[in-house]
């Protein structure tokens, strides 16, 4: 009995063992999926860093998009603007050209009310006229044209005449101002 009795209480430990082992396997594998998850949620946390970054990119590669085709537009209305600019500068030189002529007062009168209207369009487009008469020729504003011997006391490479006015739309030349300039 006493071996029956002895067998019993080992078979009571060994099962106690066994729910012992049963109940820290369980803590374990709870522990396991608790710690999986979490590496899970740090594997998302670090794909979320991914995607904020690539939106931050997509997001700037956007507003240069958006500068680059301002610039376009800005540019195209620009050059369409000198494009009929060039064009309009054609009726202020015939304005100017029958102001020259010998006309009766009224007609005068006329001619000079319509070019002042023309070159008040041209002041609100923000136009101004190239005139270089008496400055030293440059080149980036005017288009020599014709030569004329200098006077005496008069220096070598000075704007004398100006046959066709030349104009800037801003900073920018629209038409260079065609002169004579004096040489030696």
């Amino acid at each position: 009995m006493k071996e029956e009795k002895e067998k019993k209480e080992k078979a009571a430990e060994q099962t106690e063992v066994k729910d012992d082992t049963s109940k820290l396997l369980k803590e374990a594998e709870e522990k396991i999926a608790a710690l999986e998850k979490e590496v899970e949620s740090a594997k998302a946390a670090d794909r979320t860093e991914e995607y904020k970054d690539k939106w931050m990119r997509s997001v700037a590669e956007f507003d240069n998009y958006k500068k680059r085709n301002a610039n376009l537009y800005k540019d195209a209305y620009n050059d369409g603007k000198k494009e009929i600019l060039t064009k309009v500068f054609v009726v202020g030189d015939t304005l100017e050209r029958a102001l020259a002529m010998e006309l009766d007062e009224k007609t005068k009168e006329g001619v000079a009310m319509v070019l002042r209207s023309f070159n008040e369009m041209l002041k609100s487009q923000n136009v101004t006229e190239i005139n270089p008469v008496g400055e030293k020729f440059d080149p980036n504003e005017c288009e020599a044209v014709m030569q004329a011997p200098a006077e005496e006391g008069e220096e070598a490479e000075i704007v004398k005449t100006v046959f066709q006015k030349g104009y800037k739309l801003g900073d920018k030349i629209v038409r260079y101002a065609k002169v004579s300039v004096t040489v030696k």
